[in-house]
C-alpha cells in the first residue's frame, strides 16, 4: 500500500538539496516544500510571501467580529461630539 502526501507548494527541494544551497536562492514569492525521503518535511516563505499569509488571517479574523456585530444597535454620532 502506497501512502502519498499533499504537497501544499509549487516548488520542492530535497533536504540534500537544501543543504547544498543558500536559503535565498530556494525561496520565492510562493512556498516551497522541503522534502526528507521524499515526505514534506517542511516549508520555507519568502518574508512577503509570510507578512501577506498573516494580513489575510487578519482580515479572517475581522471579517467574523464585522459578522457578529452587523446588525447590532446602531449609535448616531456627530463629528462635534467626537
Amino acid at each position: 500500500m502506497t501512502i502519498t502526501n499533499q504537497v501544499y507548494a509549487p516548488t520542492a527541494v530535497s533536504l540534500t538539496g537544501l543543504r547544498r544551497a543558500s536559503i535565498a536562492d530556494i525561496v520565492s514569492d510562493s512556498p516551497v516544500v522541503v522534502l526528507n525521503h521524499n515526505k514534506p518535511a517542511a516549508y520555507l516563505l519568502s518574508a512577503n510571501y509570510y507578512e501577506s499569509l498573516h494580513d489575510q488571517l487578519d482580515n479572517i479574523e475581522l471579517s467574523k467580529i464585522v459578522k457578529e456585530r452587523r446588525g447590532g444597535k446602531i449609535v448616531k454620532v456627530s463629528l462635534d461630539d467626537l
